[in-house]
């Protein structure tokens, strides 16, 4: 890929990156990325137990880190990750809210670490060590991981166990995931943004009129009263788990893979090199900033969203004050005590049906990356890498030992990264790696 191919502006836009909107045109601008974001942001939190109120706070305050420390020039939005899922329900199994918040801590100071050392010596480094072939197959197994998890939503009112099968969910889950995929294949214009808000709209509907939901939470919720978030000390008492944090860094370095590849999108689209001007190094940090301060209220880790890149791409209004409005936005919705029991109140199969599309595009978009970067599977050293973390991830293997006091486990997708990058590692190249 050429620096023309990635940085060449491909059609003028409405807003350019520091320009203001109208006033009485912002509110609704800014909602665009708000409802973009919505979804997926708020599913997190929904499948790992964590505040809805705190996912949203820190998305919000996330952003405004993101956009001050990169100097106000990235139109990146920062939601709740689902590369994190998987370890955050496991490790809450195992371990206390205040090791898993502080492992969270952790994974972000990385982001902040890679960023530092980016910024000194370069990026081929980490392509290098995190080529297509890679990243690839470990995407794909944070959507199959997930799976089960979006079945089992769908169709049990018991779905941690498996107990309770109703063709009443099923039903829900059907209507929602129909929805879906309705507004994001054959609807165009703005409602083609918000699938998953208007499929979670009509599932909870549904849901309402055959009984499932519960109402009682929202009418004695008041309007305005502090979120639920965790407070460290108070809530919860942080301890590192450096077994815990071991588990995270594999995923991170795969993390850091995707957010590099969202910025080239960025480039494409804004037709900026933001790779120099404000540099990687400060995406990655801020990025890793926003993960640390999610983490000490009780948020899950956050990621640039691809969702709000496409609303970047369709409106061409690549305003940072549209963003960052977006945020203010976020923040608000987390004091809103109504709104937050509102969604709390949605009922599992709602969110199974949603997830069983979204879960499908996290392993497609791992697949897209094969085919886009034209991995060769006619080379065995490229087909032993992609089997290995295929397998080990999807089949959950773990790797649990002791040494003296040093307790190891290491579960199946992270194991799955450590094992696809010391393949990439140790197996002797066939092909010359060609720089972005």
């Amino acid at each position: 890929m050429t620096n023309e191919e990635i940085y060449e502006r491909t059609v003028e836009p409405i807003l350019d990156v520091h320009e203001k909107p109208k006033a009485s045109e912002w509110l609704l601008l800014s909602s665009q990325h708000l409802f973009a974001m919505f979804g997926a942001t708020v599913l997190v939190p929904f499948l790992t137990g964590l505040p809805v109120s705190a996912a949203l706070i820190a998305s919000g305050l996330g952003t405004l880190l993101y956009i001050l420390i990169t100097k106000g020039k990235i139109p990146a939005y920062l939601g709740s990750s689902f590369a994190f899922i998987t370890p955050i329900i496991v490790g809450l199994k195992t371990h206390s809210l205040g090791e898993m918040l502080m492992a969270l801590f952790m994974s972000g100071l990385m982001y902040v670490i890679i960023g530092i050392v980016i910024k000194f010596v370069g990026v081929n480094w980490l392509l290098r060590l995190l080529p297509p072939v890679v990243v690839g197959p470990v995407i794909m197994v944070i959507g199959l991981g997930l799976a089960p998890v979006a079945v089992n939503m769908a169709m049990y009112t018991n779905s941690g166990t498996m107990e309770g099968y109703s063709i009443k969910y099923l039903f829900i889950a059907f209507v929602t995931l129909v929805t879906v995929i309705i507004f994001s294949v054959l609807v165009r214009g703005f409602l083609s943004i918000i699938p998953v808000l208007i499929g979670i709209i009509v599932g909870y509907i549904t849901a309402i009129v055959l009984g499932v939901v519960d109402l009682s939470g929202i009418q004695k919720a008041k309007w305005f009263q502090l979120p639920d978030v965790h407070v460290p000390f108070v809530s919860y008492t942080p301890s590192i788990d450096w077994m815990l944090v071991l588990i995270m860094l594999p995923i991170v370095f795969v993390t850091v893979s995707e957010h590099i590849g969202h910025q080239v999108v960025i480039n494409k689209i804004v037709g900026r090199n933001f790779f120099k001007d404000p540099g990687l190094h400060r995406s990655l940090i801020g990025d890793g900033v926003s993960t640390m301060l999610a983490s000490i209220i009780g948020g899950p880790p956050s990621t640039t969203y691809g969702e709000n890149i496409g609303v970047l791409a369709i409106t061409r209004i690549y305003s940072i004050w549209v963003i960052g409005g977006a945020a203010v936005l976020a923040v608000i919705l987390g004091f809103v005590g109504k709104f937050t029991a509102l969604v709390s109140s949605i009922p599992t199969p709602v969110m199974g049906g949603v997830s069983i599309l979204l879960f499908g595009i996290i392993a497609s978009s791992g697949l897209r990356m094969l085919v886009e970067s034209k991995v060769d599977f006619g080379d065995k050293r490229n087909l032993v890498i992609a089997s290995v973390i295929l397998v080990l991830g999807i089949g959950k293997a773990h790797l649990d030992f002791s040494i003296g006091q040093i307790n190891l486990n290491i579960e199946g997708m992270a194991l799955a990264a450590l094992a696809g990058i010391l393949l990439n590692v140790i197996l002797p190249e066939s092909k010359v790696h060609e720089d972005y």
